[in-house]
């Protein structure tokens, strides 16, 4: 009840601000750079107004004047991001499509265009940076988690969606140049604050959050300084199937057909089919693990920015840093019925023990919609874990920047810079089951709070046995050295033609390194030691988390561990020592690029219409080292491994610019670009990267890097000041494409210790089955792919309505890709399905008020579903996986106080979005799965911010 008046009462009391009176709007002349623009944005005709309105006027002049197909999102002012994740702004930009880390629901990782996101560069300052975080720690893509920097560090973020010489190689779909603020940004000196208290509706937790900065200039010396500290808990909670859906006659099979292995035990004297035939019942579904699901996320991020900056007439020079450091600890509870892997070979055994597990049908029904099986089931396995985690990541940077203006025509530019990026992670998993039981499952109408009784008493220490530990360390690090030299020269061509002329030399020196450890084996001795008796004292039945939205279908009671006694007793870091060392999922690999870059600007007229081009080629030759381990003979023995590589490539680029009008402007660009593999499918040798997942990757040192000839074109209308409606198409013809294949292998084939498999699979003698089937997946570069689609972009400021309405405004874009994926998806029929392995359309939606002292903005985002990548073709059981569509309303108002003070409300994920991913029938004979097989549901909370932010 209290979610549902708080999901009421919030959209009022941020609409009922619609309603105030206006303020006369400051205005002064605006540049927000050089060049030509259009008549309605160009820089002596803009009004410059403060505020949201005033970042996207800024934005809307950049866009304008340059020459590819650039965006660009402007803070408010100096420390005045427009929102609290800089990911989460981008995801405005057309074409952007944002992932959110699954622990804090906060914008993470951007895919561009359909492109997976390590497609995509990312530069601080116009030098390539690299960091990961939470979930991602370990796998050693390429990309940039955004969700490691407080916004309020960044004064300006770019997109550039078409190629240039002078961009980085390496972003296939797009570079996002992060920058961040100068003293000289604002000459007239600034003192910045906000704090803010942040409550969770799960979690039912207040969280501070804070900013301050320093700006100031003395005569051509400035110093600029600023830090951000915030806290947040997030709470989650909801059903999982933890990989999928399998029948007994699909899972019985040898290799079993889907994602796991099953079969139902008929011979059991208490089988009873209810009236449906053995067919019905061997075909109908059941998800790999039936279980409830919450955790409790606790983040913590802390941030520092600096700039030392000496600026005269013809000199500018600065030396910026930036340091972040982000960590989340978080605490897992689970509980449910393991079906995975069930089959009984031997009722001698111990009931619901491993040779005695099938599942006995008691008394099922068969939904006739999804074909799901529920009902009472004997020999049933109750299983209650826990996992505790701790990340972290560091990251600092330094730039020193310089620029000589040495003529009025030629200008030189320098930058050497280096960063470093430390991340771990480290985990305990702990469990413990009650075998042999009777349990009944129901989904009801409910999917997300399904469930679950048995006559067991849950809160009887001594029902449980089948204890099992797991562990792992990760660490990850990133370092980067980068210099560049640029040289700029305007000159004069024929007529009232003239150029600009760019060139450069860079070089870049990246390392990653992936370090893993594994101490399952020595925590499972001392877990053993302990003995049944053992653990049983150190169950809680009180459960750890609290505020966990569960259903009534569930018991709210259970034998579980806290986080104290399991670190106390199994503490991962005593014990995943080097000793532990992991080596086939370890490895260094170091890139050096050195590039050369030609370019130039021309800017004229023909036949009475301006035209802009730009055209370049970029030279860049790539020596990758790889230090890695590689396994020798039939034991589990690994020798140092070292592999070399090395390639070159010649990018050219064209783009231009033509003003049909003074409003109307038309775009096109042709350009060649790469995208390097991930290097966890490039140096790594087999590995598995989920412990809990029985599927594994196996490493290609010979990959090429994936080379794309992009083409856009777009047409803008500028057609009032700060309006624009644009409609883009873009294509790219990708060759070299890195494709994965699977292939169906067992445990004992791949030569990997039992470590490398979470607790879940272990036997009751501590050991994996050797015959345990798994996936194993690797990588190579086929044929050529077509990636195509278009965009469609509005904004527009409603000045020209009469007061009060003409502080209204509203921007909105809309993706649409044309369905692309690595690997075609095929029926056991035959029949050929249309996937798409990124949302086959994307739009966001903004609508905001600034008027008098008040403003107001929601903001809709919008994905539609996408193929999940653990899936990408048919395993057998004619099941696709989609991660389904989702969006998310977010909304703020602000009161200006007085000029120096505003007092601000944002309210996040107000639509309270599930997100999930289900299955659907590719025969479509058992409907499509969206609100019926789902896996990994999970609601978040909406999260409520109330803050001061001033000036002094």
């Amino acid at each position: 009840m209290k979610k549902k008046v708080l999901a009421t009462l919030l959209p009022v009391a941020l609409a009922s601000a619609f309603g105030n009176g206006a303020m006369a709007q400051e205005a002064a002349a605006a540049a927000a750079g050089n060049g030509d623009v259009p008549a309605n944005v160009d820089a002596a005709n803009t009004v410059v107004v403060t505020g949201f309105r005033s970042s996207l006027q800024k934005a809307l002049n950049l866009k304008a004047q340059a020459i590819g197909v650039r965006d660009s999102i402007v803070a408010e002012d100096i420390g005045k991001f427009p929102e609290s994740n800089v990911a989460e702004s981008l995801q405005r930009v057309p074409g952007i499509i944002l992932n959110r880390d699954e622990s804090s629901a906060e914008g993470q990782r951007i895919s561009i265009r359909g492109l997976p996101t390590e497609y995509s560069v990312t530069t601080l300052n116009g030098a390539p940076v690299n960091t990961t975080s939470t979930g991602s720690i370990g796998s050693a893509a390429r990309g940039f988690n955004y969700d490691v920097f407080a916004s309020e560090l960044f004064g300006r973020v770019d997109f550039y969606k078409s190629p240039l010489a002078e961009l980085p190689e390496g972003g296939m779909g797009g570079v996002v140049d992060l920058q961040s603020p100068r003293p000289f940004d604002n000459p007239k000196g600034a003192v910045r604050y906000s704090v803010t208290a942040a409550y969770n509706t799960m979690s039912k937790k207040t969280d501070p959050a804070g900013f301050a900065l320093y700006s100031n200039t003395w005569g051509n010396w400035g110093f600029l300084i600023g830090g951000a500290h915030s806290k947040a808990v997030n709470n989650r909670s909801g059903f999982e199937a933890t990989g999928g859906y399998n029948s007994s006659a699909r899972g019985s099979k040898n290799p079993p057909l889907g994602n796991f292995a099953m079969q139902l035990d008929y011979d059991d004297p208490r089988a009873n089919l209810s009236g449906y035939t053995r067919d019905q019942v061997d075909n109908a579904l059941l998800p790999r693990i039936y279980r409830f699901y919450g955790s409790s996320n606790d983040r913590t991020r802390d941030g520092l920015v600096s700039s030392l900056q000496y600026k005269d007439g013809t000199l500018n020079v600065s030396l910026d840093t930036m340091y972040s450091r982000l960590k989340n600890s978080r605490d897992e509870l689970y509980y449910g019925i393991l079906i995975r892997n069930s089959k009984t070979t031997n009722p001698a055994a111990a009931p619901g023990t491993a040779g005695h597990n099938g599942l006995v049908p008691i008394d099922v029904h068969i939904d006739p919609g999804s074909n799901l099986l529920t009902g009472t089931f004997g020999n049933t396995s109750y299983s209650s874990g826990v996992t505790y985690s701790e990340d972290e990541t560091r990251f600092g940077y330094v730039s020193l920047n310089g620029n000589w203006k040495a003529t009025d025509k030629l200008a030189l530019t320098a930058q050497v810079s280096a960063n470093s990026s430390k991340a771990q992670s480290y985990q305990d998993t702990l469990s413990g089951q009650i075998f042999g039981i009777t349990s009944t499952i129901d989904y009801g109408s409910d999917h997300v709070y399904p469930s679950l009784s048995s006559t067991s008493d849950y809160l009887n220490p001594a029902n449980y046995a089948g204890f099992g530990i797991g562990t792992g360390l990760t660490r990850e690090t990133d370092r980067g050295r980068q210099g560049r030299l640029v040289a700029d020269l305007d000159y004069n061509l024929w007529g009232d033609w003239t150029g600009h002329l760019r060139t450069g030399l860079v070089y870049v020196d990246t390392e990653k390194g992936v370090n893993k450890r594994n101490a399952t084996s020595d925590m499972t001795t001392k877990l053993n030691s302990l003995g049944n008796a053992g653990m049983r004292q150190g169950m809680v039945f009180d459960l750890p988390i609290s505020n966990l939205d569960m259903g009534a279908g569930w018991p709210h009671k259970f034998g579980t561990f806290t986080r104290d006694y399991t670190y106390s007793t199994f503490d991962p870091l005593a014990y995943n020592t080097e000793a532990t060392f992991t080596p086939a999922q370890s490895f260094t690999a170091t890139e050096k690029v050195t590039s050369g870059f030609v370019q130039s600007d021309f800017k004229g007229e023909v036949l009475g219409h301006g035209l802009r081009l730009n055209a370049g080629v970029r030279y860049s030759r790539t020596e990758l080292d790889i230090d890695n381990f590689k396994k020798t003979g039939s034991g589990n023995t690994y020798q140092p491994n070292q592999e070399h590589g090395s390639y070159s490539n010649v990018l050219p680029a064209v783009s231009s610019a033509l003003d049909l009008t003074d409003d109307l402007m038309w775009r096109a660009s042709f350009g060649k670009t790469i995208s390097r593999a991930s290097l966890s499918i490039i140096a790594a040798q087999t590995v598995v990267p989920n412990p809990f997942d029985n599927s594994a990757t196996a490493g290609n040192p010979n990959l090429r890097p994936q080379q794309s000839k992009n083409f856009d074109t777009s047409l803008e209308y500028y057609f009032r000041r700060g309006s624009l409606l644009s409609a883009a198409y873009f294509r790219k013809v990708l060759t070299d494409a890195t494709v994965s294949s699977t292939t169906q292998t067992t445990f004992g084939a791949l030569g990997l210790p039992d470590t490398a498999m979470g607790a879940i699979f272990y036997l009751p003698d501590g050991h994996v089955d050797p015959n345990m089937p798994m996936t194993l997946r690797t990588y190579s570069n086929a044929g050529r792919q077509v990636l195509k689609g278009y965009e469609l972009s509005y904004q527009q400021d409603f000045d020209f309505l009469p007061a009060p309405f003409k502080g209204f405004g509203a921007l909105a874009s809309y993706t649409h890709i044309d369905p692309f994926n690595s690997q075609r998806w095929i029926t056991n029929a035959g029949k050929e399905i249309e996937v798409n392995s990124v949302p086959k359309y994307a739009y966001s939606t903004t609508a905001y008020y600034e008027n008098g002292p008040w403003a107001v903005r929601f903001s809709y985002n919008y994905k539609g579903r996408s193929l999940h990548s653990d899936n990408p073709k048919n395993n057998g059981d004619d099941l696709i996986r989609w991660r389904a569509a989702r969006g998310y309303l977010d909304g703020n108002i602000s009161y200006k106080i007085n000029d120096n003070l505003e007092l601000r409300l944002d309210a996040l994920n107000l639509s309270n979005t599930l997100s999930y991913d289900y299955f659907e029938d590719a025969t479509g004979q058992y409907g499509s799965g969206k609100k019926t097989r789902m896996d990994y549901a999970k609601y978040d909370g909406r999260t409520i911010k109330i803050g001061l932010r001033g000036k002094l």
